[in-house]
């Protein structure tokens, strides 16, 4: 059995459905496993910074879950090309992450230590879940696996060499991390203690708040005591987490509790059908809408149900829009530009913006730069325009005293840049196919034309009225608000 990045004669090859990633990727186990690896990425200084200044993982979860797991299902595909093709992309994306942490330390999401972190953490999870879970792997098993997750790093970084080669090894590699290196960051606090509390509905829930922060209200804590419980003691211990009495007996039931899923016939669970459901709004067009319209309806009733026997707090309510389809700046400001979650505007967000649109339209070089150069570009017109202060950033105060001064020439040039990137024929309209590869849904009433497409006059208008904070229930609007 090699450790390396390619299978040995006879045996299956580490990637695509016969690999270990493969068998365990629609393993409920997996979603607590991922949070606790999630928790110990973001607990390493390097990876907590950058989450903490560019990540949407608070503000929008499940858009970044579902492209999370879009991601790695492309890193472990049986084809090389789209092996190849994706960490490109994440290179890109990671190449534009850099800066300095709240203690004025250096940060680089291209630094292959970092990266290698975040594969360990992926690799150390799956093997604990599985024990946990009452399926504890063998040694050739777990082996071959680390072959696969060291072949997903050397994917990324043209070597697996920041990973130890050994099994063995990689244990003691493992614990020196999490006892030298490992931090109580900023970003592991939220995961823990905000993420939970206040996780956003994703869009087939999004009609029944009340229901929502009822269900959050008893699963969100039962989360975080087992995501505590989970992890190694050296860590808790270092940040000072709590244990609560009888967490850990809750946290290994849990696992193995999702184990059991295993024994359902195989296709019942997929993890990514899962989240396409949840991401769907009632008044979607896919097929599977008169569905999920009718869930909502049922969901809408129980949560008013709800609130009238056990009135629960919820999250602040956006304000009432002063007309039909209007919206305050404030409104606008908090859920669409502010896409950190952090109160303020500033580069990440629009950045958060490109990467959303870039990721949906599957962008290449050099259309991918290209609109990011857009948005940087607005960027800058943005601070010339608002940021009144000087300090770098604009406030919902400033955005709101100038919201006039929005739709620049920058914009526009945005507007022009997205028209290009979703014209994938380029003939100068975005048909029904383009359009669904934006929006994932087909054209709105009031889109549709004769010739059914949409001309780029009708495109940079509807973009510019929506980016000036005028219109709500636009195509737009789940593109950059849904959680």
């Amino acid at each position: 059995m090699t450790t390396g990045t390619t299978s040995t004669a006879g045996e299956p090859p580490l990637f695509g459905p016969q690999g270990q990633f493969g068998a365990f990727f629609d393993d409920p186990r997996w979603a607590l496993a991922l949070i606790r690896a999630t928790v110990l990425e973001a607990a390493h200084p390097q990876v907590g910074a950058a989450l903490a200044d560019n990540s949407v993982f608070v503000t929008h979860p499940w858009r970044r879950l579902r492209n999370t797991l879009l991601s790695l299902r492309r890193m472990f595909d049986a084809d090389p090309a789209v092996r190849e093709r994706e960490a490109a992309r994440l290179n890109r994306l990671h190449a534009r992450m850099n800066g300095s942490d709240s203690r004025e330390r250096p940060y680089d999401a291209m630094d292959r230590s970092t990266r290698a972190w975040v594969v360990a953490t992926l690799f150390e999870a799956t093997v604990t879940m599985c024990r946990w879970g009452g399926q504890p792997l063998d040694q050739d098993t777990m082996e071959r696996m680390y072959a696969e997750y060291r072949g997903f790093l050397a994917a990324l970084d043209g070597d697996a060499g920041a990973l130890p080669e050994d099994l063995n090894e990689f244990w003691r590699y493992f614990d020196r991390v999490v006892e030298e290196e490992l931090e109580n960051t900023e970003a592991a606090r939220i995961i823990l203690y905000r993420l939970f509390d206040h996780l956003p509905a994703p869009a087939l829930l999004a009609s029944a708040p009340t229901l929502w922060a009822a269900g959050r209200a008893v699963v969100g804590p039962l989360l975080g005591a087992i995501t505590v419980a989970s992890l190694p003691e050296a860590y808790r211990r270092k940040a000072g987490l709590p244990e609560m009495p009888g967490a850990s007996t809750l946290m290994q039931g849990a696992y193995f509790a999702a184990g059991l899923a295993r024994f359902l016939p195989e296709g019942w669970i997929n993890a990514e059908t899962i989240i396409d459901t949840l991401s769907l709004s009632p008044d979607s067009d896919d097929p599977r809408a008169r569905t999920v319209a009718a869930l909502a309806a049922r969901v809408k009733r129980a949560s008013a149900l709800l609130r009238l026997l056990a009135p629960i707090s919820e999250d602040p309510a956006p304000a009432t829009p002063t007309g039909k389809n209007r919206r305050t700046a404030e409104e606008f400001f908090r859920h669409v530009l502010d896409q950190t979650g952090d109160g303020h505007l500033d580069w990440p967000d629009l950045a958060a913006m490109a990467r959303e649109l870039a990721t949906r339209l599957d962008l290449d070089e050099p259309e991918e730069t290209r609109l990011y150069d857009a948005f940087a570009a607005w960027w800058r017109e943005l601070q010339t325009a608002l940021d009144t202060d000087g300090d770098g950033r604009i406030s919902a105060g400033e955005y709101a005293a100038a919201v006039p001064s929005l739709a620049g020439p920058a914009l526009i040039r945005v507007a022009e840049v997205l028209f290009d990137a979703t014209d994938k024929d380029g003939n100068g309209v975005i048909d029904a196919t383009e359009h669904r590869a934006l929006f994932r849904t087909a054209f709105h009433r009031d889109l549709t034309t004769t010739d059914a497409t949409y001309s780029r006059s009708a495109f940079v208008g509807d973009f510019l009225s929506f980016m000036a904070g005028n219109r709500t229930n636009t195509p737009y609007d789940p593109l950059f608000s849904d959680a």
